[in-house]
């Protein structure tokens, strides 16, 4: 007897191991130092938060993320797991672009006023900048409040209002995950097509984690169209080290 689980659960979970599993691929290819956007030692010097803290933050955060997804689908469904038709390929990408406008409008404007209002940011969103040189599974290391205001809120909006299934959303919430890991890895591949395909990438994430971007480049996860369209974009060049790798520098005017 084969073992059935709903859309539901796998939109719930997959996402999860996909955090785990795609961090630990940029786990192992952190020992490229010519790719790095900050030298090896780094992590260990400027960030002010420990590797094992992090871990256990983000797992807070995905237990959370499991509670309200499971609640979301039960009051929907009614408690019972439905099989929803799957529409066309042409409306899953229209949904795919919708969730993506509406899950970086709610992060953009959300992240814009946690570095505004100085009690947000140094009581909650401080925490997340205790990272000052990303890595790949600090993406999500996050203070409990704003994870699930930026991320859990966010994408119980994106699916909502896009209209996805849950069949949809598994790969919506693994892309987005994906995503997400991607502008924090630290590193910049060589090739790499989430980097060619998004102006909102390793780099650009980079720089906001730095004390003179701190105010600009607040665009996440996909596009930087609010950051160019309200005057928040800080343009960079990515520029070799002398000691090897790369680094993103502000273009000043």
């Amino acid at each position: 007897m084969g073992l059935d689980v709903s859309d539901e659960l796998l939109s719930t979970f997959v996402p999860i191991a996909v955090y785990w599993v795609y961090s630990g691929v940029y786990v192992l290819l952190s020992s490229l130092d010519n790719y790095r956007l900050h030298p090896r030692g780094d992590e260990d010097k400027k960030n002010i938060v420990s590797k094992y803290t992090v871990v256990k933050g983000v797992l807070v955060q995905q237990a959370m993320q499991i509670a309200i997804s499971l609640i979301l689908f039960t009051v929907i469904e009614g408690g019972k797991a439905e099989t929803h038709p799957q529409p066309p390929l042409h409306v899953i990408i229209m949904q795919f672009m919708v969730a993506m406008f509406v899950l970086d409008t709610w992060q953009y404007f959300m992240h814009r006023y946690m570095h505004m209002n100085k009690f947000l940011y140094k009581h909650i969103h401080s925490n997340h900048h205790r990272l000052i040189v990303p890595y790949a599974y600090g993406a999500l290391y996050n203070h409990p409040l704003e994870g699930l205001l930026l991320d859990t809120v966010g994408g119980v909006l994106s699916f909502l209002i896009s209209g996805m299934t849950p069949r949809t959303s598994i790969f919506f919430f693994s892309f987005a995950t994906i995503k997400s890991i991607n502008d924090h890895c630290g590193l910049w591949l060589p090739g790499n097509p989430l980097n060619l395909l998004f102006d909102n990438n390793s780099a650009y994430h980079d720089v906001h984690h730095q004390l003179y971007g701190n105010k600009y480049n607040f665009s996440q996860p996909f596009f930087v169209v609010w950051d160019r369209v309200l005057g928040t974009y800080m343009p960079y060049t990515l520029e070799e080290r002398k000691e090897g790798g790369l680094e993103a520098r502000p273009i000043k005017d």
